[in-house]
């Protein structure tokens, strides 16, 4: 039997045991021990029951897999030992679900998708969140200026300050949706004229699929997004249309992946981050609880829905002018149109309803809660970068409804690495033929 550093291991002794932490519980394995002078021994059996490397079981992997992504590392402990009986430490723990997460770019990578219908839409979304991160886990600059910048009083923040404790986590999606023409009655009636009810039930994001990442840049992440959208539509024959939430960096990285990909793909900014907008600006002009604020807004939204959103900038520009607001008090009026004319290019909403596409980012929303806000923002949690990213890789992962697929393979490269890399050429002899 020959290794892969070319040495055969030609002497072979019985009774080499190993302990094994199973869901069944702790066992000894006993297997031939294949020996050359000064070599490490060769374990032919390990390898044909692609035993892991540490002494807890593909069973107990699985479940660790799987309980840790869901709750606090100590549920997931709890879990383990209400299913197995087996007790896993919390350094244990963490280090599976390093492990288990390994893979998973390099199973989507390969994963084929089922096309999606004709009519339906390709929607690409990305958005960001913050995860509280130990200090050797945050990025360089706000690493300094946390450093830098001490805060006035030692008991609590003051008025805009940051701890600087925050890394951003990138989050991407994409999903297939059936178009739905609309108007902009449809998505905020006149109350004078309401439209008669409707008892057709809104189409739902179908195969949807989320990417989340705190290692990797957005333009890593975005690409990635990208690379999903190809995999379904690899000829672009569908319509494929990107919902942001304004940010400027995410709108550069998808016309950047657009222009490499020779793909024309319509953008639309999120239409309930110009409402928040708006109702900044209404306070400028109303006293708070107003009933006309709220007439106010529904009109500019309207209008906004209509395709005029820089004459509704103007307006509001000019309606600060007129009162004679000082600065301090029109800042937000200000900031509204600043914001509706930087993102006008984004804000064809007439296109969008009569093509049917969506306005709104609240399944990128929704993913941003579920990956990131109820699992790694639980209290008290302080995060380092390679536990982070695992957990955000296996609970988008079990998201995707891909878990059950994944792990085969994730355990055919286990025993790549684990096994067939220790042999010459990668073959596993059997040792039975062996013996012989």
């Amino acid at each position: 039997m020959i290794g892969s550093d070319g040495t055969p291991r030609r002497s072979v002794e019985r009774g080499h045991e190993r302990d094994l932490h199973t869901v069944l519980g702790e066992v000894q394995v006993t297997r031939l021990a294949y020996r050359a002078a000064g070599r490490e021994n060769l374990y032919p059996a390990d390898a044909q029951l692609n035993l892991p490397p540490v002494r807890h079981s593909h069973g107990i992997r699985r479940l660790a897999a799987l309980e840790a992504p869901r709750g606090s590392f100590e549920d997931a402990q709890a879990a383990i030992t209400r299913h197995t009986g087996q007790q896993i430490g919390t350094r244990q723990l963490r280090e599976l679900t390093l492990i288990a997460a390994q893979d998973v770019d390099a199973f989507y990578a390969q994963a084929a998708r089922t096309p999606p219908d004709d009519e339906d839409l390709l929607v690409l979304s990305c958005d960001a969140k913050g995860v509280v991160m130990r200090p050797d886990g945050l990025r360089e600059p706000t690493r300094a200026q946390a450093q830098r910048t001490a805060p006035k009083l030692e008991t609590r923040l003051s008025k805009g300050e940051k701890q600087g404790r925050k890394r951003m986590a990138e989050i991407v999606t994409v999903y297939e949706l059936t178009p739905e023409p609309r108007t902009s009655a449809d998505i905020l009636p006149d109350p004078e004229n309401p439209p008669p009810p409707s008892a057709a039930r809104r189409p739902k994001a179908k195969n949807k699929w989320l990417k989340a990442s705190v290692t990797g840049d957005a333009s890593a992440v975005i690409a990635a997004m990208f690379n999903e959208a190809d995999r379904r539509d690899p000829e672009h024959q569908r319509a494929w249309v990107a919902l942001v939430d304004g940010n400027n960096h995410q709108i550069h990285r998808i016309r950047t992946e657009a222009r490499k990909r020779n793909l024309k793909i319509p953008i639309v900014v999120d239409f309930i981050h110009v409402l928040e907008y708006l109702w900044s600006a209404c306070w400028c002009f109303f006293q708070e609880g107003d009933p006309a604020a709220e007439q106010w807004v529904s009109d500019k939204a309207r209008q906004v829905l209509d395709g005029r959103a820089g004459i509704v900038a103007a307006a509001i520009r000019r309606k600060a002018t007129r009162l004679a607001l000082e600065p301090n008090k029109r800042q937000a009026a200000d900031r509204c149109s600043d914001y509706l004319l930087a993102k006008r290019p984004y804000l064809d909403y007439p296109t969008a309803l009569q093509n049917g596409w969506p306005i709104a980012t609240g399944v990128i929303e929704g993913a941003c809660r579920h990956l990131v806000k109820d699992r790694l923002d639980i209290t008290g949690a302080r995060w380092g970068l390679a536990g982070a990213e695992a957990i955000l890789t296996l609970r988008a992962l079990i998201s995707n409804g891909d878990f059950d697929q994944y792990w085969p393979f994730h355990l055919a490269q286990e025993h790549r690495r684990v096994h067939a890399s220790r042999y010459a050429l990668g073959v596993i002899p059997d040792p039975n033929k062996s013996l012989q």
